[in-house]
């Protein structure tokens, strides 16, 4: 709008009466502040009578598109220093009395007692302080143990107070990892799982297929879980049927093979349990080429329920692989 601060009382008048249902918006705050203050100049505000002001006041809140109130405070903010200008908030803030020193104080402290509770701890800072007489630690001396709490939660002291180490792997004491050397003698098993899918929510079988690495001799075998309490039966039988007797037993690292309870069968049948090395992908590659060759050839890819996983088993050790 142009010169819109200038208009005459009745176009004022006849601009409220037109706009009722139209709202004003996107000036800035400075545009706003500039403007209110020519109009109330143009239209010689404070000389008026009371039903004029108010139409003023009317005709500033629907052009700038603020409230009553704030109008009101502008229209007092100029009666008192003749200026309109931003007043910034003003917050309440307590005063800080923990520096970020003192925080990387209590950050030392604590990385070189191991983090101890927060009694321990002030106990500690007031010792320095009163006893050896650190300077530094005057403040954190009388610190209580609640805000010492609170300093620790701070995102300053989190960040300086943050140890990283890698990960430490765990030694599991089941097997060598390590290749097998049969030495061209029979009875140095590789052994892994093949999981028929599920379906539906249904679980499917799991074959144990196991091959001699010297022989090429296969056995092959199915179990309903490859938990303990399904799996072992199963593996128990399948090393009866070798012609021959076994002595080395390599898997890979997962966990239906490398636990107590298998390490406990090989162990009673003096079997020598190795397992694949990291990063070594070929070495459990001869039975994974089984699986393939084998298994998946002559049971495809169908789902078989777990529940006939027993019938399948027979089905192998008739069929004699």
């Amino acid at each position: 709008m142009q010169n819109a601060e200038s208009l005459e009382p009745e176009a004022i008048g006849a601009f409220l009466e037109a706009s009722q249902k139209i709202e004003f918006a996107g000036q800035s705050q400075e545009e706003i502040y500039s403007w209110v203050k020519e109009t109330l100049i143009q239209q010689e505000y404070f000389r008026h009578g009371k039903k004029r002001r108010g139409v003023i006041r009317a005709y500033l809140e629907k052009v700038t598109g603020r409230s009553r109130a704030q109008i009101a405070r502008l229209i007092q903010q100029y009666r008192q220093t003749g200026e309109l200008k931003s007043r910034a908030g003003q917050r309440h803030r307590f005063g800080r009395k923990y520096t970020a020193a003192d925080i990387r104080l209590l950050t030392e402290v604590d990385r070189a007692h191991e983090r101890l509770s927060g009694p321990a701890t002030r106990h500690i800072l007031e010792r320095e302080y009163k006893l050896f007489g650190k300077q530094e630690f005057a403040r954190l001396a009388g610190i209580s143990v609640a805000h010492l709490y609170n300093l620790r939660g701070t995102a300053a002291y989190r960040k300086q107070a943050a140890v990283f180490v890698p990960t430490r792997p765990t030694a599991i004491p089941i097997g060598q990892r390590r290749r097998p050397d049969p030495k061209g003698e029979p009875g140095h098993l590789r052994v892994d799982t093949v999981h028929q899918g599920d379906w539906e929510g249904v679980k499917g079988v799991f074959h144990i297929n196991a091959v001699d690495e010297v022989t090429q001799w296969e056995v092959v075998g199915c179990a309903e879980a490859i938990s303990e309490r399904f799996l072992i039966p199963v593996l128990a039988a399948m090393l009866h049927q070798f012609p021959f007797r076994i002595q080395g037993f390599h898997s890979d690292n997962g966990s239906e093979f490398v636990n107590y309870k298998i390490a406990k069968l090989l162990n009673k049948l003096l079997i020598e349990f190795t397992r694949s090395r990291p990063n070594r992908c070929q070495d459990n590659a001869q039975v994974e080429s089984k699986n393939g060759a084998v298994i998946r050839k002559h049971i495809g890819y169908g789902h078989i329920p777990g529940g006939q996983a027993e019938r399948v088993h027979q089905f192998y050790t008739a069929l004699y692989f």
